[in-house]
């Protein structure tokens, strides 16, 4: 056995267990960052973190020598910084790790200049860490009293609330929040999860009221899709989304049949000479022009489709191998800003019916709510807009707060 255990490729095998723990506290990483964590069981949740990271911590000295330990070694204390900052004051999810770390660090057969180099960069990023979120939660974050005076959860079960009255200078507000309660993550479960991690940046103000709201009356309605469209629809004719390339080809839509000239990109001579004011500033199909409009922004048209008059050298040199006309479905954004024109990907409510509004992802039906008598929040607008996309991931400075 004690050959067996001395046994290079022995350690080799078993040093891999190191990549995987590593693995999981960068995982831990990337959730401090996106989301936040609340911790049911802290006892629980402590001890299971000190069994899994004490076996690690044997596992990691007993191959300290090998390749993927002293890998290892080098990243968990980085990887725990985000850690440390955005969850600080859960020790006991953060102590048994960076224990860990720390000892790893010491004892790994990396050399000691290289220990030594590493541990004096990992000291200066939590310092500069540290201190670089403490003067920004310190200068740039809202100093006003926020009090959660209702929450709640829609009938459907997909949409969690919450009413926030925020006390200031100006007498205050009373703010509706929607999220979806469909993006937590639970960790542990058995009769209740011991961790859960939410989705940070979901929660949607729906309705703002000032000054603070005296009463507050919360109701929910299920509503199908067709009688929203209906009321939509007699509220205003020019309710305006977005569609993707894919959705707009399904529809019918081309390329050239959704171009526009940015009117906010050409100046007030351009404008006089298509007939416009100079404070108009809604785009203007191309399909709306005439032939001379277009000639005046260098534009041609054949059939259905626009081309370029007179492409310039930088325009000719990146489409050389077009044959005949350069057509604008060949060019970048940036060559069509040249002429003042861009692609929408915007269309009107009214020119859509109810099977191509479930195609894009409208529920048959869902959850209406009301506040104090008026509503504020439909499911249907929330899907159009794409208002919860659980699946994006974008670094952003609200993530700090």
């Amino acid at each position: 056995m004690k050959k067996f255990l001395s046994n290079v490729w022995t350690k080799r095998v078993v040093s891999v267990l190191s990549l995987v723990y590593t693995y999981f506290v960068c995982y831990l990483c990337y959730y401090s960052i996106f989301y936040d964590i609340h911790i049911t069981s802290g006892v629980s949740l402590c001890m299971l973190v000190t069994g899994v990271s004490l076996i690690a911590l044997v596992e990691m000295l007993y191959t300290r020598k090998q390749f993927f330990t002293r890998l290892a070694s080098f990243l968990i204390l980085p990887a725990m910084l985000p850690v440390v900052i955005l969850y600080f004051g859960e020790w006991g999810l953060i102590v048994p790790i960076m224990i860990v770390g720390v000892a790893i660090l010491l004892f790994s057969g990396a050399g000691e200049g290289t220990k030594t180099a590493l541990g004096t960069l990992i000291i200066l990023m939590y310092i500069f860490g540290s201190l670089g979120y403490f003067l920004f939660t310190s200068f740039f974050m809202a100093t006003a009293k926020e009090i959660v005076v209702e929450q709640g959860i829609s009938p459907s079960g997909k949409y969690r609330y919450s009413v926030v009255n925020t006390e200031d200078s100006s007498n205050g507000s009373t703010t509706v929040y929607v999220e979806p309660n469909y993006a937590d993550v639970f960790y542990f479960e058995q009769d209740k999860p011991m961790v859960t991690f939410t989705l940070k940046n979901m929660e949607r103000a729906v309705h703002v009221e000032r000054p603070i709201a005296e009463n507050i009356e919360i109701e929910w309605e299920t509503q199908s899709r067709e009688d929203i469209t209906k009321e939509l629809n007699k509220i205003s004719d020019s309710i305006a989304f977005s569609l993707t390339d894919e959705e707009l080809e399904k529809f019918g839509y081309t390329f050239d049949s959704k171009l526009n000239i940015s009117m906010t990109d050409i100046n007030a001579e351009d404008k006089f000479a298509i007939g416009k004011t100079a404070h108009d500033v809604d785009p203007l199909p191309l399909d709306k022009l005439t032939d001379t409009q277009l000639k005046y922004f260098g534009i041609g048209k054949d059939g259905d489709r626009y081309y370029v008059l007179d492409p310039d050298a930088e325009i000719f040199a990146n489409h050389e191998d077009s044959v005949g006309h350069i057509y604008f479905s060949e060019l970048s954004d940036k060559e069509m800003a040249k002429f003042g024109v861009e692609k929408s990907h915007t269309i009107y409510l009214n020119e859509l019916d109810d099977s191509q509004l479930a195609e894009v992802g409208v529920s048959e039906e869902g959850d209406i709510m009301i506040f104090n008598g008026k509503v504020c929040f439909r499911f249907y607008v929330a899907e159009i807009g794409d208002y919860y996309d659980v699946d994006s991931r974008k670094l952003s400075l609200d993530l700090l707060v």
